[in-house]
């Protein structure tokens, strides 16, 4: 068992017969009284994140969980289906436990899927994908100094706000973490 001590952003912890993994986390050092660790943690099974509060020095359980390269291939049903690129094996991950990264994935992308034993805890994008622009209004030449933005569908069905010049068939960088446009991508 470790403590509060060895708290890191994305570590599980077995909190209430859950398993939680840790988004943030703040050391706290008040004037008065003793110091306390304030956390931010997701429930792995229901996505629902909580406020925790332990004190300092705090047993916690901590779930060695292992990351592993996977392949994404392809959308079955409520399920998405990702392969081993060393064994070839598939493994079935139920598309609610997914979320919204989901708008980021398309056949080929690489990705690390955290398991605990055998099941899927997560899954663990690229910080940038490129995704093609299925659906915006038309660009106009000499729209780049306004800084307006408008619409844009991308191949995955993800909705965001892109430069005027940006038209379908574009390739563009998304940064996976806000889920915003980075810029116009060269390939």
């Amino acid at each position: 068992m470790a403590s509060t001590a060895n708290i890191k952003n994305g570590v599980v912890i077995l909190h209430k017969n859950k398993r939680m993994k840790v988004i943030e986390f703040q050391h706290v050092k008040p004037g008065k009284g003793g110091a306390f660790v304030r956390t931010k943690l997701k429930d792995i099974q229901s996505g629902k994140i909580i406020d925790e509060t332990f004190n300092a020095g705090h047993k916690l359980e901590f779930i060695r969980v292992e990351a592993k390269s996977m392949q994404f291939l392809y959308v079955d049903g409520e399920n998405h289906i990702f392969m081993d690129s060393e064994t070839f094996d598939q493994i079935n991950v139920i598309t609610k436990s997914i979320g919204y990264k989901k708008n980021f994935l398309i056949a080929g992308t690489v990705v690390d899927l955290l398991f605990d034993e055998d099941e899927v805890l997560d899954v663990r994008l690229p910080s940038h994908v490129i995704l093609e622009v299925s659906k915006t209004e038309p660009g106009f030449k000499g729209n780049t100094a306004t800084g307006a933005n408008k619409p844009a569908t991308l191949e995955t069905g993800y909705v965001l706000n892109v430069p005027l010049f940006i038209d379908e068939g574009d390739k563009l960088r998304i940064d996976t973490r806000t889920g915003e446009y980075v810029e116009r991508s060269k390939d």
